[in-house]
């Protein structure tokens, strides 16, 4: 017997497992809640899968926690096994031609289409042996994350398309700037661009000027409104939140805050004609192994975008 073989045969695969909780927990702590075991237990599993391959998986202390190379590259290689593994029953399991399995979607924080709601629901009404497991990423771990084979589907905003991966125009949306109720703007009409300038902003961390944000960046920079940031965050609901509290002035996706308009919660701002437009995409990597369901899933989603107009996927506000 080989050495390789020697240490598939050896090596304890629930280290594998528990790690690769570690790792998209980012926490030993959240780990360990997930896996309903003792803090201790986790990282004493963690030091023995590092002993076994001689080698540091990650870099842990007061409240940090970040993969090593080694450790990113091991996450990868342990998500392809399970995969495998997840797969065995549907493998196995052809004696029954009941659709079932797991569906990997990851999706950035500011995505609200009907879309992707209406497919969700039929789906599970006509497939409900599938399970689904949707997490919000900003739109570059969305990228690496799908580039990287960790999910099978991703839905965000591109600023730059990769060879290795497949782009389908899902829809479009408008951003407007907005203010909360205790704001000094709130509930003032007919204002203009200049009438913004003084007070702070509230941004995403993405709004950088060489990402799919750029138009909002370029139009905060050309009218005055990047010299004071009261607060970032990577979460829509974290901005919104620091917006309706009167920290300052926030751009959201104006279709999403509609309701909170509509609830007095949020005030539109100007640019009231012409807002940037954002378009989001439909992530694929045509390497990473799909299941049936996975592939079903695609094949389903993709087909409602193709047949669906862009004006009817264009949203307003």
């Amino acid at each position: 017997m080989d050495i390789d073989h020697k240490f598939a045969f050896q090596l304890d695969w629930n280290l594998l497992r528990t790690f690769l909780v570690i790792a998209e927990e980012q926490s030993i702590t959240r780990a360990a809640h997930r896996l309903l075991r003792g803090q201790p237990a986790v990282t004493q599993a963690l030091q023995r899968l590092e002993a076994e391959l001689g080698c540091k998986l990650a870099e842990r202390g007061k409240g940090a926690f970040r993969l090593t190379a080694a450790g990113r590259k091991l996450q990868a290689e342990a998500r392809r096994l399970f995969d495998g593994v997840a797969q065995l029953p549907e493998t196995i399991g052809q004696l029954q031609n009941e659709l079932s399995g797991d569906v990997r979607l990851l999706v950035a924080t500011y995505v609200v289409t009907p879309l992707l709601d209406d497919l969700l629901a039929e789906f599970a009404r006509s497939h409900p042996k599938v399970r689904f497991s949707i997490r919000v990423e900003t739109s570059s771990e969305v990228i690496r994350d799908i580039r990287e084979r960790q999910a099978t589907l991703g839905i965000c905003l591109v600023s730059r398309e990769f060879p290795d991966l497949e782009y389908t125009h899902m829809y479009r949306e408008f951003f407007g700037f907005f203010c909360g109720r205790t704001h000094p703007l709130f509930g003032r009409d007919n204002l203009k661009m200049d009438d913004l300038r003084p007070y702070p902003s509230v941004a995403f961390d993405t709004e950088e000027i060489d990402n799919a944000l750029q138009q909002i960046v370029m139009l905060r920079s050309a009218w005055g409104l990047t010299r004071v940031v009261a607060g970032r965050s990577s979460q829509l609901e974290e901005v919104r939140r620091m917006v309706m509290c009167g920290m300052g002035i926030g751009a959201f996706p104006i279709h999403v805050v509609q309701d909170s308009v509509e609830r007095g919660l949020l005030w539109r701002l100007p640019p009231y004609e012409d807002p940037p437009e954002v378009d989001i995409f439909l992530t694929v990597n045509p390497r990473k192994h799909m299941n049936r369901a996975e592939t079903q899933f695609l094949a389903d989603l993709t087909r409602a975008i193709r047949h669906t107009p862009l004006e009817e996927r264009t949203y307003r506000g």
